[in-house]
C-alpha cells in the first residue's frame, strides 16, 4: 500500500496586473514544488483571474510519516515566498482509499 497527500493551494496575488505576470508567479512555484519535493501539481481553479489561482499538488510516498514531513515542508516553503498569501486544504489518503473510489 503506498500513501498519497493531496494538497490543495488557493493563491492571491494582490500585485499582479495581468495574466502574463500570473503565469510567471504559477510557472516558478509549480517548478519549485516539482523540483525541490517531488509533487505533481496542476492548476485546477480561477484560471482567467489575474489575481487568484488554486493549484492541486500529489505528494506520494511509502510511508505516512516521512510524506507528512515532505508535506511539511512544502507547505514552508510555499508560506516563505508567499505570506499571507495562502490557503491550504490537506488530506492523507492510501491508494486503497483512491483505487475504492
Amino acid at each position: 500500500m503506498a500513501f498519497l497527500c493531496l494538497l490543495e493551494l488557493d493563491l492571491h496575488f494582490p500585485d499582479n496586473g495581468d495574466l502574463k505576470g500570473k503565469r510567471k508567479e504559477l510557472q516558478s512555484l509549480k517548478a519549485g514544488f516539482q523540483q525541490r519535493f517531488g509533487a505533481a501539481v496542476a492548476e485546477t481553479g480561477h484560471h482567467d483571474l489575474w489575481q487568484r489561482s488554486t493549484l492541486t499538488l500529489v505528494l506520494v510516498g511509502g510511508e505516512q510519516a516521512p510524506l507528512a514531513e515532505r508535506a511539511d515542508s512544502l507547505q514552508r516553503y510555499a508560506d516563505a515566498r508567499l505570506g499571507d498569501l495562502t490557503r491550504w486544504d490537506r488530506r492523507m489518503l492510501t491508494t486503497d482509499d483512491v483505487l475504492d473510489y
